[in-house]
Parts: C-alpha cells; sequence; structure tokens
C-alpha cells in the first residue's frame, strides 16, 4: 500500500501525533476522516491505545473511546472496536480498567500495565491489520507527546503503530499555549532518525490573531525542524465535536458570578472521576441555556437543574460528595423545588444505596446513596454494552442512546420506571429503565446521549422554562463535520497534504 521515491515516503495512511497532551490532535485528525472521505477516499480512524473515561459503544455492542466514534462518523464509516483496540478507563489516580478490543478485561495499576504492554501491542496490531485490509487509507491518531523519551519503548501508539502502518506523520502543535517552535524542534530533536524521516509536515493549531505575522515562524519552522509546515490552522468556535479525555477548554468551570437569570442554567457535579459527560455537549448549541461544570461546593440559587453525570467510580465519588459537602446541597436544591438529573453513575447515587460485593470499584462494600430515588444498586462483574431505545413511560417520547454499566438497579415498592426500552442492539425487548420520583422532579437513567434527540431535549428544557422556543436551525452533527473539514482544509496546503497521503489526483 505504499511506494517509495527518492525524496520522501508516499504512504496511503497518515499518523496525526501531537506535540504535546491536549494540542487538537483529536480535532485535527476528526476533520481529516471528513476531508479525505469528501475527496472519495474510504479512510478509517484507527488509535491503538487510548486513555479516557468518554467512551461509547459500537453497533454491534463493543466498547471505544468517544473520540474514535466521532472520527467514523466523520468519514462516514460504522464505528467498530478495531478504531481503537485498548482504552485505558482510569477508576483511582493511579489505575485504570483496561478494555481490549471492546471488552473490559482487568483492572491494571499504571505501572502493571507498563511493566509489559506486548500483550495489548499484539491485539492492537491485529486490529491495525484488519483495518488496514478494510479501508483504502487509516487516519491514525496518537496519545500525548510522541516524543516521551521515558516511554519511548514501551509506547506502541505513536511511532510503532506509525511503522506498522507504514503512515507518513504529521505532527500538531499548540500555538495558543505558547512555545510552538520548542515543541516542534525539540519533537525533531528527541526523535531516532527512523522515525524523524517519517515526520512529513507540521500542523500549527489554535492560532489566534494576524496569521501574517506568523510568517517569520513558519520559516523558522520549516528551517529548524526540516519539514514544511502544512498550515496555521485559527481557533474557530463554530463547531463542536465529542471530547476525547477531560471536560473540554471552553465548558464553564467553577464560574465566579452567578447563573444568568435570561438563561436557562444547568449544573453538572464534576466529579473527580466524571464519565461520558459528552451527554451534556448538545446543550453547548442551544443559545438559551448554560452549562456550568462544578467541582468546588457552592449555592445551587439560580439554577433550574443539576444533573449528576456518569462516574467510573461511583462509590469513591459518592465519598466526595459527602466529603465536600455536596450531599446537603443537592437535597436543598431538591427541597427547593429543582430538578435533579441522573445519568449512569449519577443515576445510582440518586438512590438509597451503591454495593459493590465483588470490588468491582475497589474494596468490597455498600455506600448510602442520596436517598433521591427510592432504588437500589448492585454492582456487577459483567459490564452491560448496548446501543438502546424506548419511550418515555409519561408521554411517550421517543429516547435514544447507549448504556456503558457495571451495575443493575432495582426500583422498590412503589417506584415507578422513567423510561420503556423497545430495542437493544437492534434486538427487539420489553424492559424497563430508570426511575422518576412521584413529583417527576427527580428521574435517573442508564440511557448516555438521553438529551441528543430533539423531541426529548425540548420537553426537558420547556420543563425547566415553559417560554423555551427551540432554535429555528438545530444542531447537525454532519453538519457540523462539514464545518470542522472546511475549516481546516481552509488553512491547510491541501495538494502538499492529498500529495503526502498517495491521493494527488484527488485536487486534480
Amino acid at each position: 500500500m505504499c511506494n517509495d521515491y527518492e525524496n520522501g515516503l508516499i504512504v496511503n495512511n497518515i499518523a496525526v501525533f501531537g506535540t504535546a497532551s491536549d494540542v487538537g490532535k483529536s480535532v485535527i485528525a476528526t476533520a481529516l476522516c471528513r476531508i479525505f472521505r469528501n475527496a472519495g477516499v474510504d479512510v478509517a480512524p484507527f488509535k491503538a491505545q487510548n486513555m479516557s473515561n468518554n467512551s461509547g459503544v459500537t453497533p454491534d455492542g463493543l466498547e471505544i473511546g468517544r473520540a474514535q466514534v466521532a472520527q467514523a462518523e466523520a468519514a462516514r464509516v460504522v464505528p467498530s472496536a478495531d478504531m481503537n483496540p485498548v482504552l485505558l478507563k482510569p477508576n483511582t489516580d493511579i489505575g485504570a480498567q483496561v478494555v481490549l478490543q471492546g471488552r473490559a478485561v482487568a483492572n491494571r495499576s499504571a505501572r502493571e500495565y507498563f511493566g509489559d504492554t506486548s500483550r495489548w501491542r499484539e491485539a492492537a496490531f491485529e486490529s491495525l491489520r484488519r483495518l488496514d485490509a478494510k479501508h483504502e487509507m487509516l487516519v491514525l491518531e496518537g496519545a500525548g507527546s510522541c516524543a516521551e523519551m521515558n516511554l519511548y519503548e514501551r509506547d506502541f501508539v505513536n511511532f510503532k503503530s506509525a511503522r506498522e502502518a507504514d503512515a507518513a506523520v504529521i505532527l500538531v502543535a499548540d500555538i495558543d499555549r505558547g512555545g510552538v517552535f520548542a515543541q516542534v524542534v525539540g519533537t525533531m530533536a528527541l526523535l531516532p532518525e527512523e522515525d524523524r524521516a517519517r515526520v512529513a509536515g507540521v500542523i500549527v493549531n489554535r492560532f489566534r490573531g494576524d496569521a501574517s505575522l506568523f510568517l517569520d515562524g513558519i520559516r523558522i519552522l520549516e528551517e529548524r525542524s526540516g519539514v514544511p509546515v502544512l498550515g496555521v490552522v485559527p481557533y474557530f468556535r463554530g463547531f463542536s465535536i465529542a471530547a476525547e479525555d477531560a471536560v473540554p477548554l471552553q465548558s464553564v468551570v467553577d464560574p465566579v458570578g452567578v447563573p444568568d437569570s435570561r438563561k436557562i442554567s444547568i449544573a453538572v457535579l464534576y466529579f473527580p472521576h466524571i464519565s461520558n459527560f459528552t451527554d451534556l455537549s448538545v446543550f453547548d448549541h442551544e443559545e438559551r441555556v448554560e452549562v456550568h461544570y462544578l467541582h468546588r461546593p457552592r449555592s445551587l440559587e439560580g439554577y433550574q437543574a443539576l444533573v449528576l453525570p456518569g462516574s467510573k467510580n461511583v462509590r469513591g465519588d459518592l465519598h466526595w460528595l459527602t466529603d465536600k459537602g455536596w450531599a446537603t446541597r443537592i437535597a436543598a436544591f431538591r427541597e427547593t423545588g429543582g430538578v435533579v438529573v441522573g445519568i449512569c453513575g449519577g443515576y445510582q447515587m440518586l438512590g438509597r444505596m451503591v454495593a459493590d460485593p465483588h470490588g468491582v470499584e475497589g474494596e468490597p462494600g455498600e455506600d448510602e446513596g442520596l436517598g433521591l430515588l427510592d432504588v437500589e444498586t448492585e454492582l456487577l462483574r459483567e459490564k452491560t454494552l448496548c446501543n438502546a431505545s424506548g419511550v418515555t413511560c409519561s408521554g411517550g417520547l421517543a429516547v435514544h442512546g447507549y448504556e456503558i454499566h457495571m451495575g443493575e438497579t432495582r426500583l422498590c415498592e412503589g417506584v415507578d420506571p422513567f423510561l420503556k426500552v423497545d430495542l437493544r442492539n437492534n434486538v427487539e425487548v420489553s424492559a424497563l429503565d430508570g426511575a422518576k420520583s412521584v413529583d417527576g422532579k427527580v428521574f435517573g437513567t442508564y440511557f448516555h446521549g438521553v438529551f441528543d434527540g430533539a423531541v426529548f431535549r425540548e420537553w426537558f428544557l420547556k420543563s425547566l422554562d415553559a417560554g423555551y422556543v427551540p432554535a429555528a436551525e438545530p444542531y447537525d452533527r454532519e453538519q457540523a463535520y462539514d464545518l470542522l473539514a472546511d475549516h481546516v482544509a481552509e488553512y491547510l496546503d491541501m495538494e502538499l497534504l492529498l500529495s503526502i497521503a498517495g491521493h494527488s489526483e484527488a485536487v486534480e
């Protein structure tokens, strides 16, 4: 799938690596997936190992990182476990659950995991070879800095993946954080010659201001690094895609002021082990809605709703809630008529009790919940993974989402379920999900993505503010991918990029 010529390597596959963590490589990789798909190339994403509690479910019921789900959507291909064969889901400060080719297989400390990565590497490259055989081109995403020399020999996400895929490497550097010259030149200086020769270009990301003032910067980067600058991509807020592993930079965390009285204000508890916070991302596209992530205890006055999101360590985050005084504030918010929503781990916390008899999240035991719903949860060894759909028990509103949880929640006598589930992984079922309070102001569900559907989201927002009017042009994820692709392509040397990828005919 590749051929050589005397001035460099022409290959079908491209690897997007970072000069540091959070330089925007996931977004650039997503943009390239859509750019090449729009150019008529059969492209698919690949990330050998992802560390994130932000995960999704493939159509065949397997678990991968949300970033790779988004990249698959951008490439217009069906997400598969091969696109992210190793997923590390941190559940303590030094440990993580290991998801291998879509299934949870172990819990490992960082020392245990990195002590011998051969098992994970072999599985990752098996997936890589399968993907490579199915598609004309792969867009690989690296992890962190691609030049972490203390981990270099154990790192199979960056250059070892690039070698296995015979991929040309594009470095992404973040000029917004400063030090872009050191990022690029330092990375190139540290790389072994074999890997340095594989770097085909640099993208300077998140530029602000007049790009003409950086022309000398481009010249210096090219002279010092020995590779071309493919483009300087400006910072742009006109679109959003699923974040990979942290609450996005543009999110409002622990604001100093009070909620805006002109808007529907939603508070989201920022747990230490928060997961799947993208459940709230859709509200970013509602002009009359503001979402605040709250970590430090504060008054909830002025908020119409409080959301307890997913958690990778439910009992640990329950302890955090209690220790920080959040439990008392949540109870007071409920008593004054506030709406409280729990999703997945947050739903479990709303109940009477969370029991972990098998030590799934740590030491076996049980903890008292917040007691806002009359339900009890037991954590199980086997993880539930499925895409699902159904309707609300009250009103019959259509709801779609996906389930990723290791617990089973039992409704106590007299408690009403929240959803009737009719489809799981494309198989018809007759099941119930979640629970709700008698007055309907507290509800919980295992459905991630519950707010993505316009019908349910509009009902929820109108329940908070009867005067809410939906946007004339609702958020369109497909349009967002095209906006992203157009924005990035506008500032790249597309002829050079397509030539690097071996698809120069696409620009003819």
